[in-house]
């Protein structure tokens, strides 16, 4: 493992002081790439199979074809990645419509047409208000739907009739999960769909775009009292071997969000790694199999690590500052060509962490903000 030189983790170590800083531009090497994202994703969109569902059998009626079960979400390999593909194409056209082209650009408004309807979202909440079906996709996929209509929320008028559409399934999961959280006495701290911390992340940006207090109140109070009183991460014991996520970075990202400068510093002292330990988050990890479905997560683990430590950067003590900017770079170098030139195991996916490294989850991690979309552009 390629070796750091020791630095303080500490705060309040007069030598790193705490002071928020303005997040450096990450040296995107290889260069995002718009319009070959927005391909992908698109051709992604739009392909059936394979489809792996998630199928609860209470008759022999309900072994039905995919598109049937989800008449909105049923391309993209599943339900979750179908979603959060469809927020890369939103990301992409709000933030990238420039570099996409016209032609691009009329693709993905046209799709978005067709395919977000009126009946395709009644289908879609049929699902989740059968009572067998409730913990569908919680909580990344439900996650990721509420990301989505935030997405919609930001882009503005000219997405109103998108967002408007999708409201009854947004709400359905948003107060699914405000219930669901102060019932959930533990953290799932996993590395993968089941994480507690990042399904929280991209709720909490939406319930403070879309203005949901419930919502919000109940993601604070659940953050503080999971993740509150964590000291000395055991930053060491990551990896898991098909994670694409870091548990301990996505937390500290929530946290972030939730307490105020002083109260993230005061816990990021307790909570920072050891220095060896904390040398784990800053090398990206080898992904030995690039066709294995579940391997190939950690090409979306490099990613994560690197939105997760741009997102911190400002919040971090002095002395990090600078290993953690050539980490985020050197995790963006590993593996975001995989979104388009991956196998489709990868990149059925793997372009919206490439905009998550890129731009965070609300698109203010951008270096340099590209215009928005125009209200008469869509």
């Amino acid at each position: 493992m390629k070796q750091y030189p020791q630095m303080s983790t500490d705060a309040t170590d007069p030598s790193g002081p705490m002071a928020v800083a303005a997040v450096p531009a990450l040296r995107l090497d290889p260069p995002l790439d718009p319009a070959a994202l927005a391909q992908v994703a698109l051709a992604s969109v739009r392909r059936d199979y394979p489809y792996r569902p998630d199928v609860w059998l209470e008759s022999a009626s309900d072994l039905v074809l995919p598109r049937a079960q989800h008449p909105l979400f049923h391309t993209s390999y599943d339900w979750h990645s179908c979603v959060h593909m469809h927020w890369s194409l939103l990301r992409l056209l709000r933030r990238h419509r420039a570099a996409l082209g016209s032609g691009c650009a009329a693709a993905i408004v046209d799709h978005f047409d067709t395919r977000l309807t009126a009946a395709a979202v009644r289908g879609e909440c049929a699902l989740f208000d059968r009572p067998a079906r409730a913990t569908f996709e919680r909580p990344y996929g439900w996650a990721w739907l509420l990301a989505l209509q935030a997405e919609l929320t930001r882009t503005g008028p000219c997405a109103s009739r998108w967002l408007e559409t999708l409201v009854p399934l947004a709400l359905r999961l948003a107060r699914a999960l405000a219930a669901y959280l102060p019932q959930l006495d533990f953290p799932v701290r996993a590395g993968t769909h089941a994480s507690s911390a990042f399904a929280c992340v991209l709720a909490l940006d939406y319930a403070r775009t879309c203005v949901d207090p419930a919502l919000e109140r109940a993601i604070e109070r659940a953050a503080q009292r999971w993740f509150g009183h964590d000291r000395r991460y055991p930053a060491q014991y990551e990896p898991g071997g098909e994670d694409f996520l870091s548990p301990g970075l996505v937390e500290a990202v929530l946290m972030q969000q939730v307490l105020d400068t002083r109260g993230f510093a005061q816990w990021w002292t307790a909570f920072a790694p050891a220095p060896e330990a904390l040398a784990q988050w800053l090398a990206p990890v080898r992904v030995s199999d690039e066709q294995d479905a579940r391997i190939v997560h950690l090409h979306g683990l490099n990613l994560a690590r690197a939105w997760c430590w741009r997102a911190l950067w400002p919040w971090l003590p002095q002395p990090l500052r600078e290993p953690v900017a050539q980490a985020a770079a050197a995790h963006w170098r590993a593996s975001s060509a995989q979104a388009v030139d991956g196998a489709y195991v990868s990149t059925h996916w793997l372009a919206s962490f490439v905009l998550l490294a890129a731009g965070g989850v609300d698109g203010t991690l951008y270096a340099a903000a590209p215009p928005a979309v125009p209200d008469s552009a869509v």
